[in-house]
């Protein structure tokens, strides 16, 4: 009790830099300034719910979760890949996946522009080997691509982490008992390792949610996101009521898939699945 003090200097960066600007959003959202003064208003929140927006959000929450199923697909193999590799591998491979994060997200959206762009390095290759050239840059299937790219590390390093430090001797005993690999993997590995995959769900699908920079450059600002939408209202439109009102909704979706995924994972924490 006597060190409670040396949470202080974090409880008000919290409160300057987190709770300040949530409720200064909050705030935004329910007023409107008229020649009468400034009055409480829910319009912001009605306009959220027109078939228009409602279009943009059902196309950002389809965008993301295509993107985080294929994150997992890819990902999973990937994790288990690196949690069975040797000390001195797999730290290796672990950098090849922390090292491209260390550059700027902005110039790695730039670069995959350069490579599927029209006389790109992709379709360079394609040609040469007399195969048909892929045009998909300023399409979804671009953002998909895009999405997957950058928010792939974050759905590999959670679940790594989990495998990494997974019992092998339970491994083991399945397979002593008769269990196929496959098995293994259904009644075992996979249970076990639910806690990284719902972590690893909710980090890809949180920032591919609410991304604006890989649909305004890969999509060509043909494919309009909610992330799109939020920036528009603040730094075009000047309309920062209908922004605040659209950035509050999208949070309480988030908020709520957290809160889902973190139920579904206490719930079947250690393997209860099975």
């Amino acid at each position: 009790m006597k060190r409670n003090w040396l949470a202080y200097p974090y409880v008000i960066w919290a409160l300057i830099f987190v709770l300040l600007p949530l409720f200064l959003v909050l705030v935004y959202s329910v007023i409107v300034t008229t020649d009468q003064g400034i009055q409480f208003t829910l319009n912001h929140f009605k306009r959220v719910f027109e078939p228009l927006y409602l279009t943009v959000l059902w196309r950002s929450i389809k965008l993301a979760f295509i993107s985080t199923v294929i994150c997992l697909i890819l990902g999973y193999p990937v994790a288990m890949i690196l949690a069975n590799s040797g000390l001195s591998k797999r730290n290796f491979l672990v950098a090849l996946f922390v090292i491209p994060m260390w550059m700027n997200f902005l110039a790695r959206t730039y670069a995959w522009m350069t490579l599927l762009e029209k006389n790109g390095l992709i379709n360079a290759i394609l040609e040469f080997l007399n195969l048909p050239a892929i045009n998909i840059l300023y399409t979804d299937k671009a953002v998909v691509l895009g999405m997957v790219y950058n928010f792939l590390p974050f759905m590999v390093l959670p679940i790594y982490s989990v495998l990494s430090k997974t019992d092998k001797s339970l491994i083991e005993a399945a397979e002593d008992l008769g269990a196929t690999p496959f098995i293994t993997f259904i009644k075992v590995t996979f249970p076990l390792s639910l806690p990284g995959v719902l972590s690893g769900i909710t980090m890809v699908f949180m920032p591919a949610v609410t991304t604006f920079v890989i649909s305004r450059l890969l999509g060509g600002g043909q494919f309009t996101l909610i992330g799109n939408l939020i920036e528009k209202q603040f730094l075009t439109t000047g309309d920062w009521g209908f922004g605040s009102a659209l950035s509050m909704v999208l949070m309480v979706i988030i908020l709520l898939s957290m809160g889902i995924m973190s139920r579904y994972e206490k719930e079947n924490e250690g393997g209860g699945l099975w």
